[in-house]
């Protein structure tokens, strides 16, 4: 077994037997609910869209999501096709419904820090509490044996750099008056 696969399942195995408890179990069920198919984020950008005010932000927001699914779930998973910690590891209860994709990259984590990078490039005051948030569903995916470490890692990375490449190509081909909030 290669180091980075022992130091992944050490991290799972150490959050088993000293984060678990039924409080615990109950609320990274919920984070990690917010999370499916990026329905928070979604809900957020709806919310900035239909302000006229916050328009432009909530569609750049549902972009940088697209982006990230594609990348991650359309072709990341595809082409690394790593198997889940549940399926690996035999001590792995599930508390939710085993996910039935690849798990590199996370797409709760990857959609999350997508949405959460550009969230905080125009609401700066709130940029804690965005990535916060992203970083609790994102911890809520090894809280619950459905990714590594790595996965969450690489869907951090593959989010900001979504988020980036999002706001790099609105702020020079549509944006070109738009100020931060």
């Amino acid at each position: 077994m290669s180091l980075i696969q022992r130091l992944d399942n050490s991290i799972l195995l150490y959050i088993k037997y000293n984060m678990h408890s039924s409080i615990m179990d109950r609320a990274m069920i919920l984070f990690t609910s917010l999370g499916n198919g990026g329905a928070i984020w979604i809900i957020i950008s709806v919310i900035l869209i239909i302000n006229k005010k916050y328009r432009n932000i909530g569609f750049i927001s549902l972009c940088a999501l697209v982006l990230s699914t594609i990348l991650g779930e359309g072709i990341l998973k595809h082409v690394i096709q790593r198997v889940r910690p549940s399926a690996d590891i035999p001590a792995a209860k599930l508390l939710i419904t085993k996910p039935l994709s690849y798990s590199f990259p996370s797409g709760h984590t990857t959609s999350s820090f997508a949405v959460a990078g550009v969230l905080s490039k125009y609401f700066k005051k709130y940029s804690i509490g965005f990535f916060s948030l992203a970083a609790i569903i994102a911890f809520s995916r090894l809280y619950l044996y459905v990714h590594y470490p790595t996965d969450v890692m690489a869907g951090i990375i593959l989010g900001l750099l979504c988020s980036k490449i999002v706001l790099i190509i609105m702020r020079k081909n549509y944006l070109k008056d738009y100020s931060e909030i």
